[in-house]
């Protein structure tokens, strides 16, 4: 017998385990999200990526600025769900909340916990050199992420993937995790595990000052540095070009060979020398534009030795 369920999330990542949960029959009550903003050239109000497919489906949208008032309470139990599905909401669930579906509120989130718990756990995974990944659902409680897990799935992470790479198999990966999870939970058959009080680390929010290219670190470092950051906010140094100093974001690279004072150009392709070593610059952003693969930047702007990034 299908779950009644209250659908929370905002992003991108969190549709397709809206889509799959009504797609195995699953129903969707109503659907929680954050509140559309200015989005686009002409900075108009932009329904959520939720939002926009809740419409299309007819599933009734709310976006509360709070859920810590009584009146926020009184409407999330109106619903009559059985449980909440919380996926990227980007809103803190007080207890009172938490404590209202019968079957309670399951998060997925986007990490091997306790590893990663917090806000960026895709960006800080490959930032650190991990080497694997994964997503688990865990029944949430008042803690950041310390919720009981339910179920997870294992996922390898290489030097070659950015935190889009990673995002982008990672959400079908939990969708569908996720319709197990209250399938599960139906049929009263989802067993919980109590997190490990070992290994514990905490995603901190990606913060801006983060993103200037240090050409001083090791390659290996640096290049997950650079991908844990692409595409978003985009880790970026300062290029000479046509007399002057121009802002450009690394969006992919690779280890290459090549030594030299950090920051210096190497060749005519982008090989740039780093402490240990040296990186291959394959996909970059020069500010106001989009993005280009090497080839097509190089071929538009030629770039020869001495020339020194910062």
């Amino acid at each position: 017998m299908p779950l009644r369920l209250i659908f929370m999330g905002t992003p991108e990542f969190a549709v397709p385990t809206l889509l799959q949960l009504v797609a195995h029959g699953q129903e969707i009550a109503a659907l929680y999200t954050r509140e559309a903003r200015p989005a686009g050239r002409g900075m108009k109000l932009q329904p959520s990526p939720v939002a926009r497919e809740a419409h299309r489906l007819g599933i009734p949208v709310l976006t509360p600025k709070t859920l810590k008032t009584p009146a926020a309470l009184d409407e999330f139990r109106s619903h009559g769900a059985d449980a909440a599905v919380v996926v990227a909401y980007g809103m803190i669930l007080p207890q009172a909340i938490l404590d209202a579906p019968p079957l309670g509120c399951f998060n997925l989130h986007g990490s091997l916990l306790p590893r990663w718990r917090g806000a960026a756990p895709i960006n800080r995974a490959i930032m650190a050199g991990d080497a694997e990944s994964g997503v688990m659902v865990m029944k949430m409680d008042a803690g950041l992420d310390t919720g009981d897990v339910a179920m997870a799935e294992r996922i390898a992470v290489t030097d070659a993937m950015t935190a889009s790479d990673l995002h982008d198999a990672l959400a079908p990966l939990g969708a569908d995790l996720m319709v197990r999870a209250m399938a599960a939970l139906a049929r009263g058959g989802l067993q919980l595990t109590k997190q490990s009080e070992h290994g514990v680390t905490y995603a901190a929010k990606i913060d801006k000052a983060e993103a200037r290219i240090d050409w001083s670190r090791p390659a290996r470092e640096l290049l997950r540095h650079i991908h844990g950051l692409s595409p978003f906010p985009g880790a970026w140094c300062e290029m000479p070009l046509d007399g002057e100093r121009v802002r450009v974001k690394v969006l992919r690279c690779e280890v290459a060979k090549g030594s030299g004072e950090a920051g210096e150009l190497l060749d005519d392709r982008l090989t740039i020398a780093c402490k240990d070593g040296a990186i291959r610059v394959l996909e970059l952003q020069r500010a106001g534009k989009p993005p280009m693969k090497a080839e097509a930047f190089l071929n538009g702007t030629p770039l020869q030795p001495p020339m020194r990034l910062v």
